[in-house]
């Protein structure tokens, strides 16, 4: 039996990541990802078994680059500035985003038609972005009405990158983000 090369699995998961991210996951064949990853087909059922498999490695991939981005937010002194940080992210992926969306919102979304136990998982991604944004206006001294306020700015952020992918124009971003950026600073 050949030896598991943990290379070639985290090489069949970006290529995963990337293919997914352009045609989505129901589009998304084994053959594509294993074109992409620049590997034969039958080694692909060696790293992943089914495409849930591969599912639950893409929503780990995520999960990984939330926590590296909000972990870079957190060496901000102040919430607000953590806050603003947090907006900052998508003008800087505008781009991206005006070009095949958000990466963590179109998986959900597409995810949740089926309602999968990959689904569940992809959740979790915002799960984790809602508790930190949370966390971020509780530090900013809006007690209770912390969660709603992270729920407000998840949305809005999650809205303008779908108005922004919808009618490929980054420049959507831009203006919602002086508006968000604004009313944090009126907090």
């Amino acid at each position: 039996m050949p030896k598991f090369k943990p290379e070639k699995r985290d090489r069949l998961t970006h290529a995963a990541m990337m293919a997914v991210y352009r045609r989505g996951f129901g589009r998304t064949a084994l053959s594509d990802i294993a074109r992409e990853a620049r590997i034969p087909l039958g080694n692909v059922y060696y790293y992943f078994k089914t495409k849930d498999e591969i599912g639950e490695a893409i929503v780990e991939r995520r999960r990984e680059r939330i926590r590296k981005l909000l972990e870079g937010l957190d060496a901000f002194a102040t919430p607000r500035e953590r806050l603003r940080g947090f907006v900052r992210i998508k003008i800087d992926e505008r781009r991206d985003l005006a070009r095949s969306g958000c990466p963590v919102g179109t998986l959900n979304a597409e995810l949740h038609k089926d309602r999968g136990p990959v689904a569940k998982k992809a959740a979790t991604l915002f799960t984790e972005v809602l508790d930190w944004l949370e966390r971020e206006f509780r530090a900013l001294g809006k007690g209770a009405e912390s969660r709603g306020l992270a729920v407000h700015l998840l949305s809005a952020t999650q809205g303008v990158s779908l108005l922004a992918y919808t009618f490929h124009d980054p420049s959507l971003i831009d203006a919602e983000a002086a508006r968000l950026q604004e009313w944090i600073d009126g907090l």
